[in-house]
């Protein structure tokens, strides 16, 4: 049973001055605003791990604040805190965003770490009626979340004299977010605990220069950073990429084993048995051949070519089609093409079915249009009916952040600076093997890369899952994925009194 508080920061004189202006006025002339400060309490608790866990949820708006001092943007945020706590000096605090750039912070919210996860089948497909439960994996039992949508997602809204400029960049959007992450910081008194921040996929990028940004201008150091489905670090190489055809290679693999597409041979190995085989075939032999371009002899071609169609289910032929090289988009659309599916981005166990079988492009991603299918009904129930934030603002599951600035992007080395100054800093990836948009081994390939040094390895964990982008849909992977949250909470916290020192 939920209680509620409502606290509108300095609006008693100004919901009089509504009050009497609307009485004397037509509801045309109301204008659909966002409230810069506020806050509503509940309270709460959920079991986890066989134990019960209350907890506090404070729902609201913090303002982004210009020169001026006047708020030029209001951030949506979703605050949970365990109760049973005599004091959160010691207790980690996780800052969780999403990706996009323009995505809502629904998706880990209801998805993930919260005390709360939307009603989806045990794959992670949409079922009616929709709504929320409870979500006994939960990390509040050792953390307590704030959950952020940045300008222009979720609720969160431009105010005033604010221009999309400020918002709207990979730098752009690191300055405001670490001030407002400060002040949350010195609001809530949270200065003494032990701080992570969490991002999925546009989300990792974010996090990873907040870490920097952070500890550079606002001497915050954080314990940990966890990237989910990370993309777009600013570490890609010139030729072959992280994000290119040829590291895909496993993914490919395994999405082709899912659906039962391999030899019998291949198809008879366990998947975590088989992607390694695939990685090495990937970084020895696949990458390199690739670098001769049209200089390959005729003999070299033709036996890379059997061995990609081989590890990705695909024709002999439609492989030499794409010299060696298939583009992402074409494997969606080939891999099941005879049984007339596509398979989708994001997660490729999702099949979807298009207007016709030619092309090379599928007419909508399968996967996504069936992730918006539940999230939108249950967030908008959630925070309205249950939590109590009512507005008649739409809430931005994927908002306009366009124009994006993407100039001068070195999040992945604001990352690796920040974990050289602070020796207490670790970093940990988790990724789907079904993952075709920011794939498993793109990832890897990017947690190598991030310190070319090797010094810092043994501070990076990386973790995979028998799923998609969103690896926490499947219910299996929800509790695992969490378990090794808690295990990289203990990894990260140092003994009470050890210096961090090199």
């Amino acid at each position: 049973m939920y209680t509620s508080i409502i606290n509108y920061k300095n609006s008693t004189l100004l919901a009089i001055v509504i009050v009497l202006i609307t009485s004397s006025i037509s509801v045309k002339a109301q204008k659909r605003t966002l409230p810069a400060d506020t806050t509503i309490i509940s309270t709460d608790e959920v079991t986890v791990k066989g134990q019960k866990v209350p907890y506090r949820v404070t729902v609201g708006t913090q303002p982004v604040y210009g020169e001026d001092g006047e708020a030029d943007a209001a951030l949506f945020y979703t605050y949970y805190e365990r109760t049973d706590v005599r004091n959160n000096e010691n207790r980690p605090i996780f800052i969780s965003f999403n990706g996009g750039p323009g995505a809502g912070s629904l998706w880990m919210h209801l998805g993930y770490t919260s005390p709360k996860r939307l009603k989806i089948s045990d794959e992670g497909y949409p079922i009616q009626p929709y709504g929320v439960e409870d979500n006994p994996h939960s990390i509040i039992d050792v953390a307590d979340i704030v959950y952020v949508n940045p300008v222009n997602t979720g609720f969160s809204r431009i105010l005033n004299d604010g221009e999309p400029e400020q918002f709207f960049g990979v730098n752009e959007d690191l300055a405001y977010l670490a001030d407002w992450i400060d002040t949350f910081i010195s609001r809530n008194e949270r200065w003494k605990s032990p701080k992570y921040l969490i991002g999925e996929s546009y989300g990792t990028p974010r996090v990873s220069g907040l870490a920097g940004q952070l500890q550079g201008r606002h001497w915050m150091f954080l314990n940990g950073v966890i990237l989910v489905s990370p993309t777009g670090l600013g570490l890609e190489p010139e030729g072959p990429s992280p994000r290119s055809s040829v590291l895909k290679m496993p993914y490919y693999t395994a999405a082709a084993w899912y659906h039962k597409q391999l030899t019998p041979e291949l198809q008879n190995k366990d998947l975590t048995e088989l992607l390694p085989e695939v990685e090495r075939f990937t970084i020895e032999e696949l990458l390199p051949t690739l670098s001769y371009g049209g200089f390959i002899s005729q003999n070299r071609k033709d036996q890379i070519v059997q061995k990609v169609a081989k590890y990705s289910g695909l024709s002999e032929g439609f492989v030499e089609d794409y010299n060696l090289a298939v583009p992402a988009s074409a494997f969606w659309k080939e891999l099941l093409r005879d049984e007339g599916y596509t398979i989708g981005r994001l997660d490729s166990r999702y099949t979807g079915i298009d207007k016709t079988d030619g092309g090379e492009r599928y007419d909508y991603p399968a996967e996504y249009s069936s992730w918006k299918h539940s999230f939108t009904p249950a967030i908008n129930h959630y925070v309205q009916d249950i939590l109590g934030f009512k507005t008649d603002l739409q809430y931005y599951v994927s908002g306009p952040v366009r124009p994006w600035n993407r100039d001068g992007n070195e999040t992945g080395e604001m990352l690796r600076g920040a974990m050289a100054e602070n020796p207490n800093l670790k970093v940990m990836v988790q990724a789907g093997y079904y993952d075709g948009a920011t794939d498993y081994f793109s990832a890897k390939y990017t947690m190598w890369n991030i310190d070319p040094s090797g010094k810092m390895k043994d501070r990076f964990r990386f973790e995979g899952y028998r799923s998609g982008h969103m690896m926490y849909l499947r219910t299996e992977d929800l509790e695992t994925s969490n378990q090794h949250i808690r295990e990289f909470i203990q990894e990260s916290l140092p003994e009470e009194g050890v210096p961090a020192k090199y």
